[in-house]
């Protein structure tokens, strides 16, 4: 299920998740959706032709930009985690910029993979730390460009240091 919003007064409940059908607000959604290609649809619903094409989609943030017979539809989609932190009153932990990566615990810095300035995703190996004779792979928490690093090959580090800094 998503919640999909394009403005505060603006939002419905579609649920994707059967393989048959597609409900809007628990109705079923009667359409018929033609990929045309290049991000663009034709759309068929209640005998009105409507074409559609992707602008933009950022899957991370969940906002969407469409471009409906000519007409600019910005949209914002929430899962049910992102609900979730909302009712918990946590909707910003999710899009917190992270700054740096400090060490999870004492070892010893073995690999780097990283320069200072390269681009990287969420999930990209970042470090390699040996600790009791095991290697760790240190990932990057989220996107981002690795600022400076603040260790070496090598090096000694300490549980909650920092290892690698962000901009």
């Amino acid at each position: 299920m998503l919640q999909i919003s394009t403005g505060p007064d603006q939002i419905w409940e579609v649920d994707y998740r059967a393989a048959d059908a597609v409900t809007l607000n628990g109705q079923p959604l009667a359409w018929d959706l033609a990929d045309l290609g290049a991000g663009r649809f034709h759309v068929l619903h209640e005998g009105r032709s409507y074409n559609a094409e992707v602008v933009s989609a950022d899957y991370v943030t969940k906002n969407i930009v469409l471009k409906v017979n000519g007409q600019r539809v910005e949209l914002h989609a929430k899962d049910r985690f992102d609900l979730l932190l909302e009712r918990l009153g946590m909707s910003n932990a999710a899009t917190a910029k992270v700054n740096e990566l400090k060490a999870p615990m004492p070892g010893l810095i073995v690999d780097i993979r990283v320069t200072p300035g390269q681009a990287v995703q969420k999930g990209d190996p970042l470090l390699v730390l040996e600790a009791m004779k095991m290697e760790n792979i240190l990932k990057a928490p989220a996107d981002g460009t690795v600022g400076s690093l603040k260790v070496n090959l090598r090096d000694n580090v300490q549980k909650g240091q920092v290892l690698v800094q962000f901009s």
